[in-house]
């Protein structure tokens, strides 16, 4: 694993999730324009960012009223904030502005049970399986550029091998278990029981959604935007799902649920369970249809 893959190390987490209703953005401003441009469309919009913006510490995505959220963080200052202020003014007021706390980045390090050979810690998402075999997911960025993954720090006891991972545009990866196990389809919920995931789909704004990780236990909180654009220092990552639920340091790649439903994978984000914050997470059906594999 390369150093920045030791930095982006995580903690085993768990699965379920259910709908509501859409949540404003927090700290949204809108972006004043210097003119009064035409109208473009939502998907105009995102395409020119996607071609002109690459600074990192930004994300994006539409809003519920069309409108175009565009985050950055508190490293995207000086030059960078001019530069980005520039590209989303001629856009006018179909630009909003917003400012997140602290710095954008993927969920890295904690103490977690699955270990990679060279010794950095990720986190455990879905077990899944597919004719008979068994696999678990967890996130690309967790698994690039490593090959085995244990069960403790002293690599005594491997629980199986990276079989795919893609990082960057996309965040997740396949691992398939040794030969003889047979895990469960639950995830832990750190409070002495554990919840049966039988499903996975897509989530709706507003959805109540829980995270579960060893770093920072278990989390609730709503999914405030979909097919959301981060621009992390390792890459950028897009189609992602935006909350409003905290995560720290040793919770990526672990899942994202509510009730016996799976819905994505964490990638990363900004803040922390104290001062709570925003988290993405790389919607689990992708990666299951990518791999041709099915939560149980």
């Amino acid at each position: 694993m390369t150093t920045a893959s030791l930095r982006r190390a995580v903690a085993l987490l768990v699965t379920g999730a259910l709908a509501l209703t859409a949540l404003p953005a927090a700290n949204a401003v809108s972006a004043v324009p210097a003119n009064n441009p035409e109208p473009r469309t939502a998907a105009a919009i995102t395409a020119a960012l996607n071609e002109n913006v690459e600074i990192p510490g930004t994300a994006w995505m539409t809003r519920p009223d069309g409108k175009i959220l565009v985050s950055y963080d508190s490293t995207v200052t000086g030059a960078k904030l001019q530069s980005l202020t520039k590209q989303t003014r001629t856009f006018g007021n179909q630009i909003v502005l917003e400012k997140l706390p602290g710095k954008l980045r993927q969920k890295l390090g904690g103490g977690g049970p699955i270990w990679a050979t060279e010794g950095g810690r990720c986190s455990l998402g879905f077990n899944v399986q597919r004719k008979g075999r068994y696999y678990f997911l967890t996130a690309g960025h967790c698994a690039n550029g490593t090959s085995n993954w244990y069960h403790d720090e002293n690599n005594t006891n491997r629980i199986g091998t990276v079989h795919h991972s893609s990082f960057a545009w996309n965040d997740y990866a396949l691992v398939v278990y040794r030969s003889g196990l047979r895990p469960g389809g639950s995830v832990n919920l750190y409070n002495g029981r554990s919840q049966d995931i039988t499903r996975a789909m897509n989530p709706g704004i507003g959805q109540l959604v829980y995270r579960t990780g060893s770093t920072s236990g278990l989390h609730s909180g709503r999914v405030t935007g979909l097919n959301a654009t981060v621009n992390y220092d390792e890459g950028r990552v897009a189609g992602l799902i935006r909350t409003s639920v905290c995560a720290e340091s040793g919770d990526s790649g672990g899942p994202l649920f509510y009730r016996n439903f799976a819905f994505g994978l964490t990638s990363g984000g900004t803040g922390d369970c104290n001062s709570g914050g925003v988290t993405y997470f790389q919607p689990v059906v992708e990666a299951l249809n990518v791999y041709g594999v099915n939560v149980y």
